[in-house]
């Protein structure tokens, strides 16, 4: 049987996978975002990681948000956000959404696959729920699997195409392999297979909250060397001499991955009687660098008489991570809408942020020399950035800067 894949959620995750196999397949790509299919059938990616050209060379995609379309569909790959709430519990509307979908067109030998990040054991649950909703058996009328998206969105270096894909599945049916393989095989060069889907779970999660540890490290080094008065800059100079010394950088986290995924291990500890001790321990220093950079902007203006209400302020990098147009979950950006509320001569500086955004709140591409600022806040770290730090250490605001976290100075 001819498989024909379809794509269900067209984001920064969804759609490079859309692009890659309709170069092979004739591929479906489904969003309930009217907005978001009619910009893709034009070729516009607003999250500006794919020009047009790349829309090119492809063997036929239809972008859809009407289900009837997707009914002839035989391999989905779920690709939707999952973010948190307020109270810090895992929100999986979209995927529980995207769930009921399949459930209501899911046919003999149909193949489904996770992508999204969730806690162990949720593929096993949604497993259950297509058993009971369908009257189809797992692994015998369809088949279910898990394979952790790890884009690094803005990552030029690190692509779809070349990084390690973990695919798990717990068939041994040669058919429904072939496929997965089939499929796999046009998404990834490399791949790791493996039969037990709670461990490809975990291990999507403890991958971040790795990340988000260690950058909670190096935040924490930089708030003692502060009070301590000690150079931080020369410090890590001499600790990366160390042969494995990890040199991660300190900075505001944020996005939809980092500041998310430690509240789902966690959730699934806590249901199981098990407290965690590290796990969250890096949330709660790394939340805490919001009031870091506010305390350290104040005591900047100061120090020149000036307060952040009768100050301009220009702040350069806006989105939750350099390179990306992405404003979810940034801390950045946050910091930005906050002093605005109370200062309408605060400015912003960010080529990767979106048309709209830039259009909304007065943000350029570039900070021109001639301009006069009470303080230019550098919060990302990027060439680009560097090259504007470079241009302004060379003008009349070279006493402006400040760089909190060490980026350039």
């Amino acid at each position: 049987m001819k498989i024909i894949p379809c794509i269900i959620g067209l984001g920064y995750v969804g759609l490079p996978i859309t692009l890659n196999l309709a170069k092979s397949f004739v591929t479906y790509g489904f969003d309930k975002n009217r907005k978001r299919i009619e910009n893709l059938k034009n070729k516009i990616d607003v999250n500006r990681e794919f020009g047009p050209k790349k829309f090119d060379n492809i063997k036929k995609i239809i972008f859809t948000n009407k289900i009837k379309d997707i009914k002839k569909c035989n391999f989905f790959i779920l690709c939707l956000p999952t973010p948190i709430h307020k109270n810090k519990k895992p929100d999986l509307t979209n995927l529980n959404d995207a769930i009921e979908i399949i459930s209501t067109i899911l046919k003999r030998n149909d193949i489904i696959f996770l992508e999204s990040t969730v806690f162990p054991g949720i593929t096993e649950q949604y497993k259950n729920y297509l058993e009971k909703k369908t009257n189809l058996n797992n692994n015998k009328d369809f088949f279910i699997g898990y394979s952790p998206e790890r884009i690094n969105p803005g990552d030029k270096k690190y692509t779809l195409k070349n990084i390690t894909k973990v695919v798990a599945i717990e068939t041994k049916n040669r058919k429904a392999l072939e496929k997965i393989y089939k499929i796999y095989n046009k998404i990834s060069r490399k791949l790791i297979i493996s039969k037990d889907i709670r461990a490809a779970e975990t291990a999507k999660v403890i991958e971040n909250i790795q990340r988000d540890l260690n950058i909670a490290l190096m935040n924490e080094i930089l708030l003692i060397c502060k009070k301590l008065k000690i150079n931080f800059k020369e410090v890590m100079r001499l600790a990366k001499s160390k042969w494995n010394f990890m040199n991660f950088m300190p900075g505001l986290v944020g996005g939809h991955c980092l500041p998310v995924d430690p509240y789902y291990l966690s959730t699934i500890s806590k249901k199981n009687n098990l407290k965690t001790e590290v796990t969250l321990a890096g949330r709660k220093i790394n939340d805490r660098m919001l009031n870091y950079i506010t305390k350290e902007l104040n005591y900047f203006l100061n120090k020149k008489n000036k307060t952040l209400k009768n100050s301009k302020i220009m702040i350069v990098g806006l989105t939750y991570k350099a390179g990306v147009a992405d404003m979810r979950n940034s801390l950045n950006f946050k910091i930005f809408k906050k002093i605005k509320k109370y200062n309408n001569k605060i400015y912003g500086c960010d080529p990767f942020v979106t048309k709209n955004i830039k259009t909304t709140y007065d943000i350029c591409d570039n900070v021109k020399k001639s301009t006069y600022y009470d303080v230019i806040l550098f919060l990302s770290y990027h060439k680009i950035f560097k090259k504007i730090f470079q241009n302004i250490v060379s003008s009349k605001n070279r006493n402006k800067i400040l760089d909190p976290f060490n980026y350039y100075s």
